[in-house]
């Protein structure tokens, strides 16, 4: 099983970095993976390259051969103008547009205030949809002023067990109950019929509203 981290952070260290590391912790706390980390700051100019000649020199196509294969994706970005960041965009622009169909990607971004911490949801998460990612439903942002609070350990402690979760759904914790609403959250949904099988090594049934609607009438 492969754990792959993609962290844009521009600066060694950087607290993008730090988040990434304590997510990958708090993953592998709860399933055995191997793990790769690829840094974009080191890919910035092969990934201009890509964009000018339509080929990934080799270092940037092994990083995203990696994200293609992995079984789970982290991805953290600073903030930069209320959004992702231009090099973590642009990593994602060029690879292939089937990649990350169907794969668990827990998102994450850094920031310098908590005025930012809606970025995970208006840019970080319609991106993973757009490219047909589960993308888990606890994202973590860390602002200047998280670090060290309880809040953002238990975020992503929270965060690492759903990605391990769906990266191995029968692996839970030695106490917990199955983490039924991770599931429903980001199971998709039919127009005709609503969720209702939540684990997803069985696959995701469908149920018709009006079957559900009749069960949840009283009894004559």
């Amino acid at each position: 099983m492969k754990l792959v981290v993609v962290s844009a952070g521009l600066s060694s260290p950087s607290s993008t970095r730090l988040l990434a590391d304590r997510l990958t912790a708090a993953t592998l706390h709860q399933v055995d993976a191997e793990v790769e980390v690829v840094e974009l700051r080191d890919l910035a100019t092969e990934i201009a390259r890509h964009f000018v000649t339509g080929f990934p020199p080799a270092r940037l196509a092994a990083a995203l051969d990696a994200v293609a294969a992995a079984d789970g994706l982290i991805a953290v970005t600073p903030v930069f103008a209320a959004s992702y960041s231009g090099l973590f965009k642009s990593f994602f622009d060029v690879i292939d547009k089937d990649a990350l169909t169907g794969k668990p990607v827990l998102v994450a971004a850094t920031g310098g205030t908590a005025r930012h911490s809606l970025v995970t949801e208006h840019a970080l998460r319609p991106l993973f949809t757009y490219l047909r990612a589960l993308v888990l439903p606890t994202a973590v942002y860390a602002a200047s002023e998280d670090w060290g609070e309880e809040g953002l350990a238990a975020r992503i402690s929270r965060a690492g067990a759903e990605l391990a979760r769906f990266m191995a759904p029968s692996v839970t914790a030695a106490d917990a109950a199955p983490d039924v609403d991770t599931a429903a959250a980001i199971a998709p949904r039919s127009a005709h019929g609503a969720i209702t099988s939540v684990d997803p090594a069985d696959g995701f049934q469908v149920v018709p509203f009006a079957q559900r609607l009749a069960a949840l009438r009283p009894a004559d």
